[in-house]
């Protein structure tokens, strides 16, 4: 097993976090790791949402230079964080799932512009989620079935944001994963400014590279593939 160090505790919180919900949805999760250039990025497909999820973390000094690629069982790595001791120990390699190796490009991203603000991003995952719910509930007895719900959710979920071509379910999966959140308000009740206003985060941005699109914020990015009922159908292998 290899431990690599990383470059806080709030990193090793962050990663935890992240591969917390990825088992709440696949509890056999597995992800794919890479680490190059002093950075982690780990991989995960949540089932629910058919989009690739992507989590990075900073390594610590010492480990800049350290080169790691393999696909692991989220569970195991998520039992080998310590964020007390700012480690990640790197289980055992197992068989990837079939989307393991299939990976956005690296590079070559560009902005695309017309991505609704983050506001509205959130307000359109909770007007699909009602829509869901009221559509459900006004199925007669004998059309409340798995795969009538799952017709109702395609149709719903497959609507593009705004003047772009991503789908809805990447912005659900985003906010799902934790990956969306609300802009912290101007003032506080006594007056002033919140502590950390200076440090907001930027709003989440739209990338599009080798016929991906990738939902990116500060706290993780969401990527599917451009085309396809699933957006990772149709994929060709990329060099990552």
């Amino acid at each position: 097993m290899t431990a690599l160090r990383l470059a806080g505790a709030g990193e090793a919180a962050d990663l935890a976090a992240f591969l917390a919900r990825l088992i709440h949805y696949d509890r056999a999760a597995a992800v794919r790791l890479q680490a190059r250039d002093g950075v982690l990025a780990v991989f995960g497909r949540p089932p629910s949402f058919e989009v690739l999820a992507i989590r990075t973390a900073r390594l610590a000094e010492d480990h800049v230079h350290d080169v790691t690629d393999v696909t692991v069982s989220a569970g195991e790595l998520l039992e080998g964080i310590q964020e007390s001791a700012e480690t990640l120990t790197v289980p055992a390699a197992v068989t990837g799932p079939p989307w393991a190796g299939l990976l956005p490009p690296r590079g070559g991203w560009r902005r695309v512009p017309g991505l609704p603000a983050p506001d509205a991003l959130l307000r359109a995952v909770a007007a699909a989620v009602a829509e869901f719910r009221a559509r459900d509930e006004a199925l007669p007895p004998q059309h409340r079935t798995r795969s009538e719900r799952d017709r109702i959710g395609r149709e719903i979920w497959s609507r593009t944001l705004g003047d772009t071509h991503l789908p809805l379910r990447a912005v659900h999966a985003a906010q799902s994963l934790g990956f969306l959140r609300p802009a912290r308000t101007g003032a506080l009740a006594g007056g002033g400014t919140p502590p950390a206003a200076a440090h907001e985060p930027q709003p989440p941005t739209l990338l599009e590279a080798g016929g991906w699109l990738r939902l990116s914020s500060a706290y993780g990015s969401v990527a599917v593939r451009k085309g396809g009922p699933a957006g990772l159908l149709g994929l060709s292998v990329t060099p990552t």
